[in-house]
């Protein structure tokens, strides 16, 4: 218990000083793709799942929690597209767990809007229009993480870490690189589990490059400032997870968790704000049938939407999910947005994983 305690102060330090020392020149919002998350499961349940992920997408969810995995690889993707198939949002992973007590991983997210086109040469040095001169490229955000998780000597608690590489393109008019850290710390305590996820503990630095010459003519021509190299911040942003296992009649299981994210990037819409801290809770809730098949429900985003009566009323985002877990197979399936109310922007969310032995002799059996 001194060891967690100790863990929870070292965590706090780092939380509020990175805050105090750059909140002046950080941007708010700056990397938001990788506030989205990974994994049907997560997102039919409200992203309220800190405490509890279980499978490859645990990378971004709480990389302590890594070493939970049962067998020795997993692969796990999700695809989803949202704006109505403008944008794509993308995850690839692979684990790897060495013995009963650390395990590792590689992982890729993609955000991107791919062919848009670029109509800035459309006219020649004529004036005539000429639609061959019009090109398409891609403008997207790319992460790699590449993550490590052990099992510590205090019974229950774990620790993790990812290590991220971050890759933001806008076809050849802008690019960056980025890279930060994110500490983790799992402790299941009979049915309870606790989950704590400290992201760009040290925030992370996008180094910007822009192609002047390429943006410098319509920007004069708009009467726009042209754009110049620079480094943008990425605030640490901390989300802790509290979660309950209920076995109730025969084989079914009930499993309801609280995760509150806390943003240090400014005062956001969220239902608790200052001008130092934003904190946006969420729940989630999942109903299990023999650790085979899922049912998940989730509450998000919710905000205080203004009305002309100079009074206020509070939205919040449903989100709906099944899954499907078999001999190491996992299917799920979700129903949600990443961020408006409205019915007709919700997205088809689907993920897919498969763990697996090298042979039958370390097979568990289980999953």
């Amino acid at each position: 218990m001194k060891f967690i305690i100790k863990f929870l102060i070292i965590i706090s330090f780092i939380f509020f000083t990175g805050e105090w020392l750059f909140a002046q020149n950080a941007p708010k919002y700056s990397n938001d793709f990788l506030a989205i998350g990974v994994g049907a499961r997560a997102l039919g349940m409200g992203n309220a799942v800190t405490s509890s992920t279980t499978d490859i997408t645990s990378v971004y969810w709480n990389p302590a929690s890594l070493n939970k995995l049962d067998r020795k690889m997993e692969i796990g993707a999700m695809h989803s597209e949202y704006y109505a198939g403008i944008s794509k949002y993308d995850f690839l992973g692979v684990s790897y767990k060495f013995d009963d007590r650390s395990s590792a991983a590689i992982s890729m997210i993609r955000f991107a809007v791919d062919d848009i086109p670029n109509t800035l040469d459309l006219f020649d040095s004529d004036g005539n229009m000429d639609y061959s001169r019009i090109y398409s490229f891609s403008a997207g955000d790319y992460a790699f993480l590449f993550t490590y998780s052990r099992l510590l000597p205090v019974e229950g608690l774990s620790i993790g870490a990812n290590v991220k590489l971050i890759r933001r393109v806008a076809g050849n008019f802008a690019n960056a690189w980025g890279f930060g850290f994110d500490i983790a710390a799992l402790y299941e305590y009979k049915n309870w589990k606790f989950g704590a996820n400290l992201r760009d503990v040290t925030s992370t630095f996008n180094a910007w490059r822009f192609n002047q010459e390429e943006l410098r003519e319509v920007f004069e021509e708009t009467g726009n400032e042209v754009p110049e190299n620079g480094l943008e911040l990425t605030l640490p942003r901390l989300v802790i997870g509290v979660g309950y296992m209920w076995k109730i009649a025969g084989k079914f299981t009930l499993y309801p968790e609280i995760a509150i994210p806390i943003t240090t990037d400014g005062k956001r819409n969220a239902p608790i704000k200052t001008d130092f801290i934003s904190i946006d809770p969420s729940a989630g809730l999942e109903f299990g049938y023999n650790d085979l098949a899922f049912i998940r429900f989730g509450a998000s985003n919710f905000q205080k939407i203004p009305k002309f009566n100079d009074k206020s009323s509070i939205s919040w985002q449903p989100n709906l999910g099944v899954g499907i877990k078999f001999k190491g197979i996992r299917v799920d399936y979700a129903l949600s947005n990443i961020g408006s109310q409205g019915i007709g922007l919700y997205s088809h969310i689907f993920s897919l994983s498969y763990a697996f032995d090298f042979s039958k002799k370390t097979s568990t059996g289980r999953f």
